[in-house]
């Protein structure tokens, strides 16, 4: 960041300012804490001043660390309204658009960077080999910090990944999939230690469930996560009602984020309310507290620099934007990111999937049956009204179910082009493109279902075992 006050900060967005705001405060406290010469703390003081007074400029509200301004447009009058914009949260996802949501906006909105093709060729010189498909395909495209993990690796220094998954349900569907089958193969290419978080407290306070069904989704969502192929001896998976009371690392770390975020801010960045249970108020740092190595001294020795990578729907960010600012305060490297579009519902990307909907998505349990039912009767079609018209004008895989699903499970990319373009051209019918989409999925769910019955309790106790990983540190 520039540090001259001259830079033309009324160019900037709010979230841009807010940004700047936060990296000057974080260096104006790394100069107080390394005893800098009173003239240079003094300049970066003034800097911070004028950021922050140019931020509520433009807002019209005063800064508060972690909690990014409102999505609020200034149009010719100066007044503001809110933008006609996607409602992306950790719980809901809306959009009106048949395309999905509009993630060139939702990378503006939360200030993160697209990962681009510069990116993409670094990470394949960095492995020597392809990139994943959801890379290429741009199923991953966004990213905190990306770059500091390359220079890590590059440079022979440590990182390590964490993902997870709220049970909400005993039945897991395709889309649930996405994060764990990238985070494998980022485990594989790199070869570094993985952790995943089941977080079946925030189920328990968020849904109508006991605390006992809670735990036992997480043990059996545990199995589905296993069956993608983790390498016990370098993944811990743990439940949250598990693990807190075991691990004093992890529990100091919750701690110390707890306090750091104020009511205001989790209220500002979650939406909570003053009639939410305190246990939801609270429950954001837990999420954050994987973030940091000391979570679990022991697979990292104690160590408490090491840097975290962390593979998530782009929902999952607001958890992390709050644990980024706070990691700096509490002495922590921030955690990098990369951020996953959404999985479509078979009605169509503007609709939401939910596990109390079985025609909602595909899920793990469907038999082939099922599988060719749901795909023929429910999934969103871009064909056209008849079959003279689709040959006329062609369909539209910008909106088409099947072919989006296609784009995260059909690794062949000449294949997938050549369906593209047969599709739109109007020699494919829908009803061709979603058998290719049934022999696609069929195989594909059965085959998992088969490593699933390979995954006895005993297997799954040893992976969520607190334990020494195959690493050193």
């Amino acid at each position: 960041m520039a540090d001259s006050p001259n830079c033309d900060l009324k160019s900037l967005s709010p979230l841009q300012l807010f940004e700047r705001v936060t990296e000057q405060g974080e260096k104006v406290r790394a100069l107080k804490a390394g005893k800098a010469p009173k003239d240079e703390i003094d300049a970066a003081v003034r800097m911070l001043l004028s950021l922050k007074l140019s931020y509520k400029t433009t807002t019209g509200q005063d800064y508060q660390a972690g909690l990014p301004p409102k999505d609020l447009v200034l149009i010719n009058n100066g007044t503001t309204k809110e933008e006609d914009e996607d409602l992306v949260d950790p719980w809901n996802v809306q959009t009106s658009n048949a395309k999905g949501v509009d993630y060139d906006k939702l990378i503006v909105r939360f200030g993160s960077s697209k990962i681009d093709t510069d990116l993409i060729n670094r990470i394949e010189r960095a492995i020597g080999q392809k990139p994943h498909h959801f890379l290429r395909r741009g199923i991953f495209f966004s990213h905190r910090d990306m770059d500091q993990v390359l220079d890590a690796y590059e440079n022979k220094k440590p990182f390590y990944l964490y993902t997870g998954r709220g049970p909400s349900s005993q039945a897991m569907h395709v889309g649930h999939l996405i994060p764990f089958l990238f985070t494998k193969w980022l485990q594989e290419v790199f070869d570094v230690p993985l952790v995943i978080q089941l977080t079946d407290d925030e189920k328990y306070l968020w849904k109508d469930m006991t605390i006992e069904k809670a735990y036992e989704y997480a043990r059996e969502n545990a199995k589905d996560i296993i069956a993608c192929g983790f390498d016990v001896n370098k993944t811990f998976i743990f439940s949250d009602l598990d693990y807190l009371g075991t691990s004093a690392g992890f529990y100091k770390n919750i701690v110390k984020v707890q306090k750091h975020v104020t009511f205001n801010q989790v209220k500002g960045i979650f939406g909570f309310t003053d009639s939410d249970c305190i246990g939801k108020i609270s429950f954001p740092a837990i999420q954050a507290a994987p973030s940091f190595s000391s979570s679990f001294p022991q697979i990292f020795n104690g160590k408490e620099n090491i840097q975290c990578l962390i593979p998530c729907a782009i929902d999952q960010d607001p958890y992390f934007r709050m644990t980024r600012d706070v990691a700096p305060r509490i002495g922590q490297p921030k955690p990098a990111l990369l951020h996953s579009v959404f999985f479509p519902a078979l009605q169509g990307a503007q609709t939401k999937m939910s596990a109390s909907d079985p025609n909602s998505s595909i899920f793990l349990t469907d038999t082939p049956k099922q599988i060719k039912t749901k795909i023929n009767k429910h999934a969103f079609s871009g064909g056209r009204d008849t079959i003279e018209e689709h040959r006329k004008y062609g369909g539209n895989c910008d909106v088409d179910v099947s072919f989006m699903y296609l784009t995260f499970f059909l690794e062949d990319d000449d294949r997938l082009e050549q369906l593209k373009q047969a599709y739109t051209s109007g020699e494919l019918l829908t009803g061709e493109l979603k058998k290719v989409l049934i022999e696609t999925m069929q195989p594909l769910v059965a085959a998992h279902q088969e490593r699933r019955k390979q995954v006895t309790d005993e297997i799954v106790k040893q992976f969520m075992t607190p334990r020494k990983l195959a690493f050193e540190f």
